[in-house]
């Protein structure tokens, strides 16, 4: 029934019946971590959105590893099944989620018996290591839960039940927003208490998503589809591997951007910690943005993935170009907001001094300028994933946040000091734009109408 809508279902309906549940899932999971910086904001202060700020490369890496087994199992699960390779797409699966719980188990393990270290690593202060250190000493228990629910989710949604998919992560958001201020500010717990409250609602989540095994509609999961193949996990890394090198990058930049505003937020009259606060509380905006983003191309990848592989090429192409100019369109609202209204963004956190919103709303405005273009970056390194060209999607994720990003993190903070982290943002976007764009229109010149004329 999913593969018969996929190939012939009415492009803009389909997408918009794949994308709302993705882009809904989405921005609920975003929630996660702002609704936790919300409240400490309130009831910490801004040294503990610090302190979240410093944290949170270890939830990214839980990212990097839990989507890219999800996005990249899930690319190759519609390929299969556009194949008709129904055995080989519950391998895909079985291996995908058997990959997540093994590495989340490792993972928290090294964070736990390394996470002072990693913590001033990723840029701690004197002031902020203590909250960092509650904080992470209690999420981190949460990793495996985290990573099974971020590579499940994909692979769910994959199977045709956006729904279903979305549903996971909203019942832990919801859960989380109605501990928050009950361990926070109730029992007074703190930036533990935030702490606490997203480990439950993990939990949650991932109970919840592990329900769906026996309700896969395409293919039917036995035992032995657990078992790991090694042709298999080769073709979910490859294919995953931008998103790994895009969620990798992110945690690099976050590491580097916090380094680079303790050394020269202690320079300038801000000082490190306000520094930090508001790049993190800048990322956490964003991230709004970035989860519409990744909810539309995420919809649009399983119809462009089992197309391709279906050979039927004007559908690729219509999918593409309709993802597109939504992606256009959204970026556009979220320029205008971000210009706009920078102030009541950063108020939603707390409440600073003179200084800390002046720097706060110069970083919004400056380093999120060119937020226009990133809609067309995203989607146009998920399509080359999606049609299982992964290495100009690995290509095209590194542009944005590796090979022009990084290295004006180093370079324009020695000339301009704590303002050169903003204009790296800027000029870093619009360089991978037009990178991006040069790839998908060559792709799109190469590509027959219908791949079955040169078959």
């Amino acid at each position: 029934m999913q593969t018969n809508k996929l190939q012939t279902a009415p492009i803009p309906k389909l997408l918009a019946t794949m994308a709302m549940p993705a882009i809904i899932a989405n921005l609920v999971n975003s929630l996660y971590n702002i609704v936790d910086q919300i409240f400490i904001g309130h009831g910490v202060g801004y040294l503990g959105n610090a302190a979240t700020s410093v944290a949170f490369p270890l939830t990214i890496i839980c990212l990097v590893f839990g989507l890219t087994l999800g996005l990249g199992g899930a690319s190759n699960f519609n390929l299969s099944l556009g194949r008709g390779q129904k055995e080989r797409a519950a391998h895909v699966i079985g291996n995908a989620i058997f990959l997540s719980l093994a590495l989340g188990v490792l993972i928290g393990a090294v964070i736990i018996l390394l996470l002072k270290p990693l913590l001033i690593l990723f840029g701690a202060t004197d002031a902020t290591l203590a909250y960092a250190i509650d904080y992470t000493g209690i999420t981190a228990f949460g990793i495996p839960f985290l990573m099974f629910t971020m590579s499940l989710n994909p692979l769910v949604r994959a199977d045709g039940s956006p729904t279903y998919s979305m549903m996971a992560i909203v019942v832990g958001a919801i859960l989380n927003t109605i501990l928050d201020p009950i361990f926070i500010f109730g029992f007074q717990w703190g930036i533990k208490g935030a702490a606490f409250a997203t480990l439950i609602s993990q939990i949650l989540s991932a109970l919840f998503l592990g329900l769906y095994f026996r309700l896969f509609k395409s293919i039917h999961l036995k035992s032995s589809d657990f078992r790991l193949d090694r042709d298999v996990i080769k073709s979910i890394v490859s294919v995953g591997s931008s998103s790994f090198i895009f969620q990798s990058s992110t945690m690099l930049i976050q590491i580097v951007t916090n380094n680079m505003l303790r050394k020269y937020g202690a320079e300038s009259i801000y000082g490190s910690d306000i520094a930090i606060a508001v790049a993190g509380i800048v990322m956490k905006i964003n991230s709004l943005f970035i989860a519409v983003i990744i909810g539309l191309v995420q919809g649009a990848q399983p119809i462009v993935g089992f197309n391709y592989g279906a050979r039927q090429l004007e559908r690729v192409k219509e999918t593409t170009a309709l993802m597109l100019k939504t992606a256009i369109v959204i970026s556009l609202v979220a320029f205008l907001a971000f210009e706009l209204f920078p102030k009541p963004f950063l108020t939603l956190f707390g409440h600073g001094s003179a200084l800390y919103f002046q720097f706060g709303i110069k970083y919004v405005r400056v380093f999120l300028f060119f937020v226009i273009l990133n809609g067309v970056q995203i989607a146009s390194t998920t399509f080359f994933q999606a049609i299982g060209k992964a290495s100009i999607g690995a290509f095209l994720s590194l542009t944005k946040q590796v090979i022009f990003l990084l290295p004006l993190l180093f370079i324009l903070p020695h000339f301009f000091g704590v303002e050169g982290v903003m204009f790296a943002g800027p000029i870093s976007d619009a360089i991978a734009f037009i990178t991006a764009l040069t790839f998908l229109r060559r792709e799109f010149k190469r590509m027959p109408h219908d791949l079955r004329v040169t078959h």
